[in-house]
């Protein structure tokens, strides 16, 4: 069954009703719809979605990822020839997959890029140089700063829009729930350059029978498919998971090539995989695997059950990689440059006799 989230009165009635949507519930006795329609007239269609900006990017403002997915990098000089189509606005994730066909090519991304933050992610600049910005995601916890995961970006990729960040803090939130998902509808912007992926989280305004229309961090707003996310209240979180549900979200990603630093349905790295798949449960871990192995709770090997978590390390005790227990001996993981998300026999798989240990999240 459907369900409807109602619309924050701060939104105004020109956002609801001047642009043509439906809002999502309405308590209007019949003299407040007269007042309603009296206003729409005189309220410029889209106002209430322009973006607010001083039209500077400065150290310590808060922006947002205005790309379908960006990659931080160690540095401004980190990029390669074959990289550039993630240095761009619009990004081309595609092509740029195409680029690193090969594993050798894919496996240089080793120690050039921190992380990845997908369309509409917060960040906090820490520094500016030339066309670069470094800054900080937010909803990546790690102990490289307290302000969220680090790294390089073409300021290109950010925004400066207080109103979406208000928006952010005020409204329902949908959150995209399938691998990959499509933006329609576009209207109030001339910035149409990103598509809407796995874990994407953004303000809602409205909302029809088969869709959600959502603002987006450049300005303007747009429709997408009401199958393809999951809405919240701006404090509300999904339903505490089960092992299966963590389970059947790490599945539907079975076959995706590893990506360095990836936290995306593009590509994921091991601890970005992990650290999207609980996410997407409303559950936040440390982005890296490393300070992951310290979160939740310890469990013995003979006490796992499906969603725990499975770490392996070095001889010297330092965790290089993480995987998720799925029941029946088996873990699915995300596990180098050469291979896919994939299920197989933890046991088997650690021929080096890695295993450090498993965490109990939930």
């Amino acid at each position: 069954m459907r369900t409807k989230i109602a619309v924050s009165a701060a939104l105004g009635l020109g956002l609801v009703f001047g642009a043509g949507t439906p809002a999502l519930s309405s308590s209007l006795t019949s003299t407040d719809e007269e007042s309603a329609t009296d206003l729409e007239a005189a309220v410029v269609p889209g106002q209430e979605l322009e973006r607010i900006t001083d039209g500077k990017l400065e150290k310590g403002e808060t922006a947002y990822v205005d790309v379908t997915v960006a990659t931080l990098w160690t540095d401004s000089k980190a990029p390669r020839k074959v990289d550039k189509p993630a240095l761009g606005h619009p990004v081309d994730l595609d092509k740029w997959n195409k680029n690193l066909k090969k594993t050798d090519v894919r496996r240089g991304l080793t120690g050039k890029v921190e992380t990845q933050a997908a369309y509409g992610s917060e960040v906090t600049v820490l520094k500016t140089k030339g066309d670069w910005a470094k800054v900080a995601v937010k909803a990546q916890s790690t102990s490289k700063n307290k302000k969220g995961y680090p790294g390089w970006l073409p300021k290109k990729q950010l925004v400066e829009n207080d109103r979406f960040g208000q928006l952010k803090d005020d409204q329902p939130r949908a959150v995209v729930t399938k691998k990959k998902s499509e933006l329609e509808g576009i209207e109030f912007t001339k910035d149409t350059g990103a598509d809407v992926s796995f874990n994407v989280a953004l303000p809602l305004i409205a909302q029809d029978v088969d869709d959600v229309r959502v603002a987006l961090p450049g300005g303007g707003a747009a429709w997408i498919d009401f199958d393809d996310v999951a809405v919240y209240e701006s404090d509300g979180k999904p339903d505490k998971p089960s092992g299966a549900d963590l389970v059947k979200t790490a599945k539907q990603f079975d076959g995706l090539r590893y990506l360095w630093a990836g936290v995306s349905s593009y590509g994921f790295d091991c601890s970005g995989f992990t650290y999207s798949i609980y996410r997407a449960h409303g559950i936040d871990i440390p982005r890296d695997s490393g300070e992951q192995a310290t979160a939740g709770k310890k469990v013995s090997e003979g006490d796992l059950k499906a969603g725990d978590l499975l770490f392996f390390s070095t001889s010297s005790g330092t965790v290089h990689h993480v995987g998720m227990y799925v029941g029946d001996g088996k873990m699915i993981h995300s596990p180098n440059a050469s291979k896919d998300v994939y299920v197989t026999d933890w046991k088997s798989w650690d021929k080096g006799n890695e295993f450090s240990g498993a965490r109990r999240i939930i």
